[in-house]
């Protein structure tokens, strides 16, 4: 029997305002008991976990226009909105060009269903000192923009931030409104390279990023910034290796003793991704081949050309958006495979969990609730999203697509007929997951690479069988639409 997900900590409302004014309001008018929403990918672990005591009242401010903005100003400043999510980031030609360590960072975060809601500010503001962006922003020198009603506006360095695990500088009723960094120069080369335990859905044991300013030479180094992540407390600089690199060429000699003082500059820690002998040998590795690659010119050699992302082909706003206040009998109204569904009791549960308890829409299954299996994966205005991971009220004047809107009728889709022919169903928990993301990806790649669909089943986990059955069916559909 399915058990309801009922949030850890007792959630009484949810409110989505229309304007950051709204969002300050409500912050300093709830103090403690109020918490900002952006993606939700962690917020929502966290109050599962009662780690976030005193909290009742969500914020979300995924519905207010113009926070996803990513933009670069008169004066060569790029800008992030505090709702740009880590594909945004992918997405982002700018940032490829400009800010190639941002990318790769939000890249390696989660799978395509998190990157579509995790957001770089949230992955900021939850300050853990294994997070992916942070190390890149803080390698470009980033700096955070802070907001309330009483303070106004105040920056603060992203090397300032930080006061320790998960603490940052951030006072109640202070919101993130933006992020800015410079954008790199022709002169400048940027690397972000990170080792995990998988090769998706892995928390970093070790990652580095790596900005170098270079001469007119192309050669000697005029300017070195290393920063580097899961060695300590918080994302730390590395200013000896960084101060020995000016003034030199990036030689066999110069590499080797850049990566040694790189080595010795933090004291790590052991836990269950690795031991502290182990992520100290990493750090020389991995400096290491970091400057080869910027010596090299080879930053962007294992970038994914045109990622699967699982985000549609659509903008992915939704049309109808509208403020509300919602409660536990709260009526919210959404759309779900094409028909308009109003229940109530969104406002303690996950959309999975209002999707099969109150929509009566059991197909998304739950195998984790921590956002790692894919098991539960639906459309969300247009984009694949883990249902264990949205708050329930998101869906009020959303549209959302379930596995059981994925026939017509009694006519299966091609990618279910597919999974049925190739024989990759087995147990039947998992794959629903399977198929939404294998849809969405051949949405936008109607003839996907295998890499493409790696990319696009790389957060959906099986363990009745193998994936090689599952990529067939992904195959095969594309051949047959």
């Amino acid at each position: 029997m399915h058990e309801v997900q009922t949030l850890g900590q007792e959630i009484a409302r949810y409110i989505t305002p229309n304007s950051v004014k709204e969002i300050l309001t409500h912050l300093k008018g709830l103090g403690s008991s109020g918490r900002i929403i952006a993606g939700g990918t962690d917020i929502l672990l966290e109050l599962e976990r009662n780690a976030r005591p005193g909290v009742e009242t969500l914020i979300d401010i995924s519905r207010v226009a113009g926070l996803d903005r990513i933009h670069e100003d008169g004066d060569g400043m790029i800008h992030l909105g505090p709702m740009v999510t880590h594909n945004d980031v992918v997405a982002s030609a700018l940032l490829v060009e400009k800010a190639l360590p941002l990318a790769q960072a939000s890249w390696e975060v989660g799978s395509p269903q998190l990157r579509n809601r995790a957001t770089v500010g949230g992955n900021l503001v939850t300050a853990s000192p294994a997070n992916d962006t942070i190390s890149a922003l803080w390698a470009l020198n980033a700096t955070v923009t802070l907001e309330s009603v009483d303070g106004g506006e105040r920056i603060v360095p992203l090397k300032e931030f930080y006061l320790g695990p998960r603490k940052t500088v951030m006072t109640a009723g202070e919101m993130l409104t933006r992020i800015s960094f410079p954008a790199m120069r022709a002169d400048q080369r940027g690397i972000y390279i990170k080792l995990g335990l998988r090769r998706a859905q892995a928390i970093s044991v070790v990652h580095v990023a790596m900005v170098l300013t270079l001469a007119e030479d192309e050669q000697t180094i005029t300017a070195a910034s290393i920063a580097q992540g899961s060695v300590a407390a918080t994302i730390i600089s590395t200013p000896t290796a960084e101060k020995y690199l000016v003034g030199k060429k990036l030689d066999a000699e110069t590499i080797e003793e850049a990566a040694r003082l790189a080595q010795a500059t933090p004291n790590p820690i052991g836990d269950l991704r690795g031991t502290a002998e182990y992520r100290t040998e990493l750090i020389k590795v991995m400096v290491s081949r970091g400057l080869k690659a910027l010596r090299d010119n080879q930053q962007a050699a294992t970038w994914p050309q045109e990622p699967a992302m699982l985000a549609g082909i659509a903008d992915g706003t939704s049309a109808s958006h509208r403020t509300a206040l919602i409660e536990n009998d709260t009526e919210i109204e959404t759309t779900i495979n094409g028909e308009t569904v109003i229940a109530k009791h969104a406002a303690g549960k996950t959309l999975l969990d209002w999707l099969r308890d109150e929509a009566g829409l059991t197909g998304s299954k739950e195998g984790c609730a921590e956002g790692e299996c894919g098991a539960c994966t639906v459309f969300l205005d247009g984009k694949a999203v883990m249902g264990c991971l949205v708050p329930a009220g998101r869906a009020h004047g959303a549209q959302i697509t379930t596995v059981e809107g994925l026939a017509e009728g009694d006519q299966l889709s091609a990618l279910q007929q597919a999974f049925i022919d190739e024989a990759a169903v087995q147990c039947g928990y998992c794959i629903p997951g399977f198929i939404m993301s294998g849809t969405k990806l051949l949405e936008e790649h109607p003839n996907p690479t295998t890499a493409q669909i790696k990319q696009g089943l790389s957060g959906n986990l099986c363990r009745c069988t193998g994936y090689y059955k599952i990529m067939q069916a992904v195959h095969e559909a594309a051949d047959n639409q």
